[in-house]
């Protein structure tokens, strides 16, 4: 899951939905996109008691400095999908404990501040989805050895829909899109990255490979290139890859994380300049960014309001 900011105005909106888009004049046009200023971070594994949080917490991507309190879900949640219309953030299903998944969709409006809303069920309940947006359709690719894609609209309340199978079955992969592709990249022990087209419905098609194979790193994206960052195999890695997403081939290498860490999907989310990957395994509280258009490490950016790994982060306005 990814943070993203405003390609022009460092100002607009991230992977999830709304039910009125902001747009970014972008080329001209007025196309609702899936990132935005600020980035929002949901649930998580945190340790203590309970193991798992429902607080919500953001940033603005553009600045520096820690995160901050935005309210609750309505349920504690490891390993939360995310996604964004750049008005709307989604945060679908997650790892309750001994209780197993739970099924719930719930929204936040990302201009203001408050506790989640109702927003539908998920008819196939897991924890760690790969999740994406194009700003129309929210897509969670179900990290739970099902192969299963499946969709949301992000403006209307409902449940999610079937989409399609990924090419390789594989658990923990990371997500990223731009206005019309979704990429999945990764898993437990897979370097494959497979892309459909998000405003169709289908089977995924092979992409490329990641450099290395690993589970559970964290994606982002501008409109042109997916960053995916850290990630778990044995050991714990700091590697950024990037690709072009309307290209197909391998991902070549970006730079480092400042610390690495597997996320169990976490924290990556994005303003169309700025990718911000928050958290991590073992539940650190670090917060670091890349400029997505350049290459090189990734600087340190703040302090989530307490360590977590496995935490659904989405960015708007």
């Amino acid at each position: 899951m990814a943070l993203t900011i405003n390609h022009q105005t460092n100002d607009i909106s991230n992977l999830t939905g709304v039910t009125t888009f902001n747009s970014v004049a972008v080329g001209g046009d007025n196309t609702p996109k899936w990132y935005g200023s600020r980035g929002v971070i949901g649930g998580g594994n945190i340790g203590g008691s309970p193991y798992r949080s429902n607080v919500l917490q953001y940033i603005t991507i553009a600045t520096t400095g820690n995160a901050i309190d935005f309210g609750d879900l309505s349920t504690i949640t490891g390993g939360p999908g995310a996604v964004s219309n750049g008005s709307r953030g989604v945060w679908a299903a997650g790892f309750t404990g001994a209780g197993g998944y739970h099924n719930k969709l719930e929204y936040i409006t990302f201009a203001t501040t408050g506790n989640a809303t109702e927003f539908g069920d998920m008819t196939n309940p897991a924890s760690d989805y790969g999740s994406c947006s194009n700003g129309t359709r929210g897509l969670f690719g179900s990290n739970d050895s099902s192969w299963k894609i499946s969709y949301i609209t992000i403006s209307t309340l409902g449940n999610n829909v079937d989409f399609g199978d990924l090419s390789v079955n594989r658990a923990n992969f990371t997500s990223c899109s731009d206005a019309t592709r979704g990429l999945f990249a990764g898993g437990q022990n897979s370097n494959v990255i497979d892309y459909i087209t998000i405003m169709t419905t289908g089977n995924a098609t092979d992409f490329g490979d990641v450099s290395v194979a690993r589970y559970s790193a964290m994606g982002a994206s501008d409109t042109t290139r997916g960053v995916f960052a850290g990630g778990s195999q044995g050991s714990y890695y700091n590697t950024i890859d990037y690709v072009t997403i309307q290209t197909t081939g391998n991902a070549t290498d970006f730079g480092d994380l400042t610390v690495a860490r597997g996320i169990n999907d976490g924290g990556g989310s994005s303003n169309a300049i700025r990718a911000v990957f928050a958290g991590g395994y073992n539940k650190v509280n670090v917060i670091d960014y890349v400029t997505i258009a350049t290459t090189g490490n990734a600087t340190d950016f703040g302090d989530l309001l307490a360590g977590a790994q496995g935490v659904g982060a989405a960015a708007g306005t």
